[in-house]
């Protein structure tokens, strides 16, 4: 309710529109594609138990899609985050013998994910609603599955010489 003079315009009400949910997208990827793709919806929160579900998942995604590397061993890079660095995570690493690429603080040009898969996946998604979350997710896997798989190789080797400049101007 608000004070007015009685000859003041009527306050016109402007239509509400729903806002757009927003959703996690966890993309698990290597230079042959994606591996795992995992929706975490609205409302839900990851935590260190959430995330090693998650892993279990990966492990099985990878003894489906890429037989043998289990064998050979799993390097995976995953940025400083809660959920990453605590304990029970910790443990699952250790216990299955995955190997943790490590990811220097505020360097997103050395997360592929950051510099190769999202930028790309931000700008296809640019302009488009979804009705459900079904709707995102199939527009996600379609995507997912139509890029080429030089696109995967390239973001992974473009880590390689990223690191290597890193390294050379001693982490500035």
């Amino acid at each position: 309710m608000t004070w007015k003079h009685p000859s003041s315009p009527v306050t016109k009400k402007f239509k509400v529109q729903r806002s757009a949910a927003k959703v996690m997208a966890t993309v698990l990827w290597d230079a042959k594609g994606v591996i795992l793709f995992d929706i975490l919806s609205q409302g839900q929160c990851i935590n260190a138990a959430r995330y090693c579900s998650t892993l279990d998942r990966l492990k099985e995604a990878i003894r489906r899609k890429r037989p043998g590397l289990l064998r050979r061993g799993v390097v995976l890079q995953h940025d400083n985050a809660t959920p990453h660095s605590a304990n029970l995570t910790l443990q699952w690493l250790q216990r299955y013998g995955w190997e943790i690429l490590p990811h220097p603080a505020h360097s997103p040009d050395l997360a592929p994910s950051d510099f190769h898969l999202f930028g790309p996946l931000k700008r296809h998604l640019g302009g488009m609603a979804f009705e459900t979350e079904d709707d995102l997710i199939s527009e996600l896997r379609n995507w997912f599955d139509n890029l080429d798989v030089d696109f995967f190789r390239v973001g992974i080797n473009s880590l390689l010489s990223r690191w290597q400049k890193c390294i050379d101007l001693h982490g500035d």
